[in-house]
């Protein structure tokens, strides 16, 4: 075992940071294709998701694509974390602390057990809140990040970051509700961390290149007309990951590409349920109320939908990464503020029918 741990120490000190992300991505997306063709006739036979009213699919398509996911993501990690053990410095610039990682990703898999559960017998609202604010105050804690100014109590600031966890899980969970969404949403979002491993040496830069490489594996079986959901198994945790993730960028000092990232999800649930609350809803029920539900039902294809969101992902990366160039402040709320606009524009545009222009009828 110590000269395989050597061997691969060695191999990763001379490797350049490029190679070992990118061995990541293709890693993790190979496995996650290959847990998804291996489940498929289970999930097709067990974990049907039949169509109703509120849904976006019209036949019957299995779920649970999140455990091939979740496992393509958790496996890599684990491995690299094994091999590279806490403290140990490579070729990265800094020391590598995997030590609360372990933590994370074992709240990731308790909420995958939840959103398995409830896609096979739905659990009560209560019950799921209850357990999705355990994992998050778990994350949380051992996160150890402060946000917020000091003036602040820091049981304040717990119990907002709490809070902020637990809605982004669930908007997360929310907004998974059309063929490649999640994938157009979360690939430039864990590509642009991953990519961070270019200029620094965290552990988010490792499960963001798992993460964003098992979404790449799960992306041929979700493209629309989908074959495969991620299902609860799979938003749950991706959430809880991801927002574990901007949580430790934003407390490098960069609150605002940690809000930039995520900008098109964000507004559009939390608009959505303040509608809702608004009109005195029963906001834990299902709903066709999203702005990209609203797209669909006012002519746009599942595909044009997922390529706005995917492209809009990618402007509000380049100004995530604006900010991280230039911090001052003044860039920082520019860059927020176009944001909101470009994000703003984009949701008035699924907000209302879509024109289209008559070919021209030759005489």
């Amino acid at each position: 075992m110590d000269s395989v741990k050597n061997l691969a120490l060695n191999l990763l000190g001379f490797l350049e940071r490029e190679s070992v992300l990118l061995g990541l991505i293709v890693l993790s997306g190979l496995l996650s294709a290959a847990l998804i063709a291996i489940l498929m006739p289970l999930l097709q036979r067990y974990a049907l998701a039949r169509p109703n009213a509120r849904s976006s699919h019209r036949i019957p398509t299995p779920q649970g694509g999140g455990i091939a996911v979740l496992t393509a993501t958790i496996v890599p990690v684990s491995i690299l974390a094994v091999i590279l053990a806490p403290d140990i410095k490579v070729n990265w610039g800094s020391g590598i602390h995997f030590r609360f990682v372990w933590v994370v990703l074992i709240a990731a898999i308790g909420l995958a057990v939840v959103g398995a559960v409830d896609d096979i017998r739905p659990l009560s609202a209560m019950h799921r809140l209850l357990l999705q604010i355990v994992a998050v105050a778990v994350v949380v804690v051992a996160s150890g990040t402060h946000i917020l100014p000091a003036w602040i109590p820091e049981g304040i600031e717990f119990a907002l970051l709490v809070l902020g966890g637990v809605w982004f899980v669930n908007l997360v969970n929310f907004m998974d509700g059309l063929d490649w969404i999640t994938v157009a949403e979360m690939v430039p979002i864990t590509g642009f961390l991953a990519g961070l491993g270019l200029i620094t040496g965290t552990p988010i830069v490792f499960v963001a290149a798992s993460l964003c490489g098992a979404l790449l594996g799960f992306a041929p079986f979700n493209k629309p007309v989908a074959r495969l959901f991620l299902g609860d198994v799979g938003s749950l945790p991706i959430g809880l990951l991801v927002g574990w993730m901007l949580l430790q960028l934003a407390g490098t000092g960069a609150l605002a590409a940690a809000l930039l990232l995520p900008l098109y999800y964000l507004m559009d649930a939390t608009i959505t349920l303040l509608r809702r609350l608004a009109r005195r809803e029963k906001v834990w029920e299902a709903h066709r109320s999203h702005f990209y539900q609203k797209a669909t039902d006012n002519g746009f294809s599942v595909l044009q939908v997922a390529a706005y969101v995917f492209a809009l992902n990618l402007v509000l990366a380049g100004l995530a990464a604006m900010t991280l160039v230039w911090p001052s402040g003044a860039v920082q709320i520019a860059a927020l503020a176009l944001g909101v606009v470009l994000v703003g524009l984009v949701l008035r545009r699924f907000s209302h029918p879509r024109v289209s222009v008559p070919l021209e009828v030759s005489r």
